[in-house]
């Protein structure tokens, strides 16, 4: 059975295609059921309303992870870091950082 949460989301969404909230909240939904690739997808739509919205983009980075893909959440890390460090947001600058130091090496 689908997730009324996520359900209702989708919904709104359907509406305002254009609320970067919305599509976090759909993300962050889609997280709470390690439904990692459809939180991606969510989170990406995020960004591409409001690039500098620093919590999507950890959020995404840990849905990247999750997801074990590496090397896009190394990317999505490097670019964060610089968003939040012009946003200000030094939890965030810290929680990138950190994620980003457990990553495998490179292959």
């Amino acid at each position: 059975m689908a997730d009324p949460k996520i359900e209702k989301f989708k919904k709104v969404l359907q509406m305002d295609p254009n609320d970067e909230t919305l599509w976090f909240g759909l993300g962050k939904a889609y997280m709470g059921d390690e439904n990692w690739e459809e939180a991606i997808s969510a989170l990406d739509r995020c960004l591409t309303v409001k690039p500098t919205y620093s919590a999507a983009i950890l959020a995404l980075a840990q849905s990247l992870q999750r997801a074990s893909r590496p090397d896009r959440c190394r990317e999505v890390c490097a670019q964060g870091i610089d968003v939040a460090t012009a946003n200000g947001d030094l939890l965030v600058i810290k929680q990138l950082e950190e994620l980003g130091d457990s990553l495998p090496p490179n292959s």
